[in-house]
């Protein structure tokens, strides 16, 4: 049976990647409930992105986890006529999906970051490349600055003389 909480252990790792993934993009089924569950002052922004596995800490996500898992169990303990769930599956499904999700922040965060540095990437080109045209474009030519003529100045000893400190 180790054979069958391993593949388990792997399908419970690809749904974790998986839901955290569709959360990231779209958290419309954590919007809905906090608009049913929640009164109008104290429902979510638009522009909060938080749902159920995203952007949650490790608690809550191992609630909600936890409550996916059970509600599974449940639906296939009495709508099929499968009967071999047991407790050590349920927790291997459960340490599955957090492990997943986890692995998918990472991709997360990953493809996130590499589309930044892209951006940089491409604004450093396009200054290079208005730069060589700067520089390849015949223009007049830049005249040097004018130099001003210094008017002599005297000695720091001529000075002092003048000032009667010295003779």
């Amino acid at each position: 049976m180790i054979t069958f909480e391993i593949i388990l252990f792997i399908l419970a790792l690809l749904t974790g990647i998986l839901l955290y993934w569709r959360e990231s993009k779209n958290n419309y089924l954590f919007r809905l409930i906090n608009r049913i569950t929640h009164s109008t002052e104290q429902q979510m922004k638009p522009s909060d992105r938080k749902g159920f596995l995203f952007m949650q800490p490790f608690v809550l996500r191992l609630v909600f986890v936890v409550i996916l898992v059970l509600v599974a169990y449940l639906i296939t303990e009495f709508l099929t006529p499968i009967r071999i769930l047991d407790i050590k599956y349920l927790s291997t499904m459960v340490v599955g999906i957090l492990v997943g999700t986890y692995l998918a922040t990472l991709i997360v965060k990953a493809n996130e970051s590499i589309e930044g540095s892209q951006e940089i990437i491409d604004a450093s080109i396009k200054k290079g490349k208005d730069l060589l045209h700067d520089l390849t474009s015949e223009e007049e030519p830049i005249e040097p600055p004018k130099k001003t003529e210094k008017k002599e100045e005297r000695s720091a000893r001529e000075r002092l003389k003048d000032k009667g400190l010295l003779k």
